[in-house]
């Protein structure tokens, strides 16, 4: 079967065939406007060049008040060009980082489009993050513009060495009118081309035994990010698409933002915290067919029953999730509560998305599996230690074996050492076995990251925070599972000597996380302990920890 992207325009491939007949270059050549050897523009390949169809629609867009609007792609162009030109009149140069602060609102795809449009690289800031975690990230990339919003532009106030601010609405003395900027600024603004390993994303993935690390997205991603959409979510023409996860995290900016513009294809921003009702709400109103998420969403779902599922059943053709492993209870609920099928996905910001179980490409589908490799990836499940292949039904680490992957394109953490690589292996870090299918089977994190409602959350950062505070001698902090949102996180505090451990103490130490770091990140339980277990070198055993919470 040839591999040709038009055969999956409402058809389903057997996958097998599908990869043997795969050119990733061929792709490249067929789904870029630009040329991985001539040079790219991330504004041109998710904007301009379905411009031209002037009624082609980029967003659909609603707030939790019920405020709605539409862009346009070539609405979205000459705003992106405008954003451009406010951009280079403030100096910043082709490779510069400029951050976003923004809620999901129309303005954030104008700032995203037009920091692609200039050369730029964008960078989410997640609108819970509090000072510290803001300070970090702009520091650590060298930032040298912040756009927020008026909710949010206090949050700045307590950034240590903050860039420059650019505020829409309200702004502060001293801060940058994203209004009267944009007015004086022109649509014309002829985009910048850059390399097909320059970055146009800046993303931050937390780490367990260090400070969140950098990973610089190259421009060549984005034809990995266009097969994710086309063979795994099986983004269709007729479609109308809402990815509800956040666009400052990898998922949301990866896959409700650049994938599906690429694509040509309208995105869905809902402005207003997750409900059932909402959610159903959306689906209804925008009559959405096509539905990407984290699993913690879709058990939220599941848990409030069939009878407010009952509206939406049989308006979803397909649901992708994504994030955490997808339970299997949910994967059944969705089949008879709402009548589509829901497939689990598997990726990580170093890389996208890699093993899926895929809507448009025909391959056994079964519950706990997180799928077959995405075209242009070669998977292997290794013994840590030897990077020898493992057999099936044997636990071991997922890698992907560089040089026969041409559609990895990780290579290396911003300005830091990168210890995954090992030989021609790139290891996740996830544990993993291999069906007799060739499929994957997802077994658990082989590191401290814990994973609560779709967020990733780094125990060092809260560790951190806590430690901020006067009373804290030590802290070790674990997720404990939890039925609801796969984890929650849990801090061990050890107190200064002479300090008593009360409930007020802990809702305080609960606060500061929220405020220092971010709202989804603070301990739902703090216990206080005279001490941590550690190996004689001094290192905390988490592990230790983890062991007694599932017992």
């Amino acid at each position: 079967m040839s591999a040709d992207l038009d055969v999956l325009a409402g058809q389903t491939p057997a996958y097998d065939a599908y990869v043997a007949g795969f050119d990733y270059e061929a792709l490249a050549a067929k789904v870029l406007s630009g040329s991985v050897t001539g040079g790219l523009n991330a504004c041109v390949e998710c904007c301009d060049r379905h411009a031209g169809d002037t009624a082609a629609v980029a967003l659909h867009w609603e707030n939790k008040d019920g405020d709605r609007a539409t862009v346009t792609f070539a609405e979205l162009q000459a705003r992106a060009a405008r954003f451009a030109n406010v951009l280079k009149a403030q100096g910043v140069q082709p490779g510069d980082r400029v951050a976003g602060l923004l809620p999901r609102i129309p303005e954030l795809l104008t700032v995203i489009l037009g920091t692609w449009r200039a050369g730029a690289v964008y960078q989410p800031l997640f609108t819970a993050f509090g000072p510290k975690a803001i300070e970090y990230r702009c520091g650590a990339s060298e930032a040298k513009l912040v756009v927020t919003d008026a909710a949010n532009r206090s949050k700045l106030d307590d950034v240590k060495g903050c860039p420059a601010i650019m505020t829409i609405a309200a702004p502060r003395d001293g801060d940058l009118d994203f209004a009267a900027e944009m007015d004086r600024a022109s649509e014309d603004f002829a985009p910048v081309m850059r390399g097909a390993e320059d970055p146009f994303l800046m993303m931050f993935t937390s780490g367990t035994t260090g400070l969140p690390k950098g990973v610089a997205v190259p421009l060549k991603a984005m034809v990995a990010f266009y097969e994710y959409m086309r063979f795994s979510v099986d983004l269709r023409p007729d479609d109308r698409y809402w990815n509800i996860a956040d666009p400052g995290w990898a998922y949301g900016l990866y896959y409700a933002v650049t994938g599906p513009l690429m694509m040509g294809h309208a995105t869905t921003l809902y402005d207003g915290p997750f409900t059932v009702d909402g959610t159903y709400k959306v689906i209804l109103d925008n009559g959405i067919t096509n539905l990407a998420g984290a699993p913690t969403a879709y058990r939220l779902l599941m848990g409030a029953g069939k009878e407010p599922a009952a509206a939406v059943k049989g308006k979803l053709r397909v649901v992708s999730s994504a994030g955490e492993p997808l339970n299997p209870e949910v994967i059944r609920w969705f089949d008879d509560a709402l009548g589509c099928p829901i497939y689990d996905h598997y990726g990580q910001t170093e890389m996208g998305m890699a093993v899926c179980n895929h809507h448009a490409l025909l391959h056994p589908v079964e519950a706990g599996s997180a799928g077959v490799p995405l075209p242009g990836f070669a998977i292997g499940v290794l013994d840590e230690e030897t990077l020898e292949e493992l057999p099936p039904h044997k636990p071991g680490i997922l890698a992907v074996r560089r040089p026969a992957s041409p559609g990895f394109w990780f290579q290396g953490y911003w300005q830091q050492e990168t210890k995954s690589f090992k030989g021609d292996w790139y290891l996740t870090g996830d544990t993993v076995e291999l069906n007799e299918d060739g499929s994957i089977a997802f077994v658990g994190r082989s590191d401290d990251i814990i994973t609560s409602s779709g967020y990733r959350i780094g125990p060092f950062d809260v560790e951190s925070a806590l430690i901020e505070h006067p009373a804290v001698a030590e802290t070790a902090v674990i997720g404990k599972p939890d039925p609801e949102r796969t984890e929650i996180v849990k801090a061990f505090v050890v107190l200064k000597k002479g300090i008593e451990g009360t409930p007020e103490l802990a809702e305080e130490l609960q606060m500061l996380v929220k405020k220092r770091l971010a709202a989804h990140a603070y301990p739902r339980e703090v216990v206080f302990v005279e001490e941590l277990p550690k190996t004689p070198s001094g290192k905390i055993q988490r592990f230790l920890l983890r062991k007694q919470e599932s017992v």
